[in-house]
């Protein structure tokens, strides 16, 4: 079957399998491995990417149910060679260990602060709540996501 969606602001169109994953689609068809594959069972969140502007854990959507959607995977952060905030966040405040939960933290983390630019140490660890990383015990990750909020904050002032 073939699909086409949006991925990073770019229009795709592929011949697809119909049960093919969209973590695959992502990964093993257009060549994005920002994406990361985990579990395959939806319990560690990796794989987080935005369908329509929304958190989804990629390794329970087929890539065929999000044609005509828009999808924003971890590549996309990025903005004219400029970091996201939240990216230089985990940068500065060592959000990440090893990385491999990264990406998806992330996307979480970002579209987090897209609903609320001031979110408190338990509001960012409820966002996150879906979401494994074996390395930091998360006290990096909070400060990551606070740093990036007081920084967005000073920006748009």
């Amino acid at each position: 079957m073939q699909v086409t969606m949006t991925v990073n602001d770019v229009e795709v169109t592929r011949e697809i399998e119909g049960r093919l994953l969209l973590v695959h689609f992502l990964r093993d068809v257009l060549s994005l491995t920002g994406t990361h594959w985990g579990c395959d069972t939806s319990n560690c969140g990796t794989c987080v990417v935005w369908l329509d502007g929304e958190p989804v854990k990629s390794c329970t959507v087929l890539a065929a149910m999000a044609g005509g959607h828009e999808v924003r995977t971890v590549e996309g952060l990025a903005k004219g060679g400029e970091l996201d905030p939240i990216q230089e966040g985990f940068m500065q405040c060592h959000g990440l260990q090893c990385g491999f939960c990264t990406p998806g933290m992330l996307m979480t983390c970002r579209a987090l602060l897209d609903k609320n630019p001031d979110p408190t140490d338990g509001e960012i660890r409820e966002a996150i709540s879906g979401q494994i990383c074996r390395c930091t015990g998360y006290a990096t990750i909070v400060r990551s996501v606070r740093w990036a909020a007081v920084h967005e904050a000073a920006v748009t002032q």
